[in-house]
C-alpha cells in the first residue's frame, strides 16, 4: 500500500544513508522499522510470540537452569 507521512528531515537522511548502506530501497526501510515499532508496542504480540516459542522448545528440565534462574530471582528487586 501506497501512503505519505510527513516524516523530520535528520530522520529521513538518516534513513536514506542506512537504505544505501544496507542495499535496500527506502520503502524496505521504513517498512521493516514500522513492523518493529508496532511489535515493541504491541504486548499482545510479545506474549504470543514468547508463548509460541516456549511450547517449540516444550518442558524440558535442566536442574543447572532451574537452579540458576532461582539464585537470580532471589537477588532481583521486585
Amino acid at each position: 500500500m501506497k501512503t505519505a507521512v510527513s516524516i523530520p528531515d535528520d530522520i529521513f537522511e538518516k534513513a536514506e544513508r542506512f537504505a544505501k548502506r544496507a542495499n535496500r530501497s527506502r520503502s524496505e526501510v521504513f517498512a521493516a522499522a514500522l513492523r518493529e515499532y508496532v511489535s515493541r508496542h504491541s504486548p499482545d504480540e510479545i506474549t504470543d510470540a514468547m508463548n509460541r516459542v516456549c511450547s517449540e522448545v516444550g518442558e524440558q528440565r535442566d536442574e543447572f537452569v532451574s537452579a540458576a534462574g532461582k539464585r537470580l530471582l532471589r537477588k532481583t528487586q521486585w
